[in-house]
């Protein structure tokens, strides 16, 4: 039987190690770079350390402009920016361009969400013992928010999961590669089962990781 023949084997991981490269260099960039107006968005909320309404509705405005483009969408758009950044626009690393500009709304919200769900009572008892504002942000609102943005993180590597599925239907390569070109044109039925097995073992063991760790950060 080919369904588990070591063409179809090698074929298969090989694809799941784009995935899984694809996954993780788009999860690393969206998080550092969505922490940033996270982070802005929290300071100069009307209920922030700092308030300033137009920097936040400004702010506000551009994360959910690119978090309104669906993903195969933007994926075209910024093809010139992918190219100018890699030297290609197709290829499993020119996929991690898009996949990272398409997260960073995403988490950039999420974090945001988290830093602001902080006790405002923890953050009144730090500015009566004279902490800075600098000190309140990280020590409180950082600090106390760890779990809660830790959930985001798994939601977000989730969701880039799917994405890069999309991203292979562009020649970004990985499991949405394979499982369209061999499962789909091919009619290759083997291959739409393994694709969608290994796709689903990963996200259920990313989610039982991340549930761990929460439990125990909390």
């Amino acid at each position: 039987m080919e369904f588990l023949s070591s063409a179809l084997t090698k074929t298969v991981l090989n694809a799941f190690g784009q995935t899984l490269y694809m996954v993780f260099w788009s999860a690393l960039f969206s998080v550092i770079l969505g922490f940033i107006p996270a982070v802005i968005l929290t300071l100069t909320a009307p209920d922030g350390l700092k308030p300033q309404k137009v920097v936040y509705e400004v702010l506000s405005f551009i994360v959910n402009v690119f978090r309104s483009f669906p993903f195969i969408i933007l994926l075209v758009i910024i093809i010139p920016f992918t190219r100018a950044l890699v030297g290609k626009a197709i290829g499993t690393t020119a996929s991690i361009v898009p996949l990272t500009v398409s997260a960073i709304p995403f988490i950039a919200r999420v974090f945001e969400s988290a830093l602001r769900e902080t006790n405002k009572g923890v953050v009144e008892a730090a500015r009566s013992f004279g902490a800075s504002d600098l000190q309140i942000l990280l020590r409180v609102y950082v600090k106390e928010s760890i779990p809660r943005m830790l959930n985001g993180v798994v939601l977000l590597i989730i969701s880039l999961v799917g994405y890069s599925a999309m991203a292979g239907t562009v020649g970004g390569g990985g499991i949405g590669d394979i499982a369209i070109r061999y499962g789909y044109q091919q009619y290759r039925t083997d291959y739409l089962i393994i694709c969608s097995v290994i796709l689903i073992i990963f996200v259920q063991v990313i989610q039982m990781i991340g549930n761990k760790m929460y439990k125990k950060l909390s």
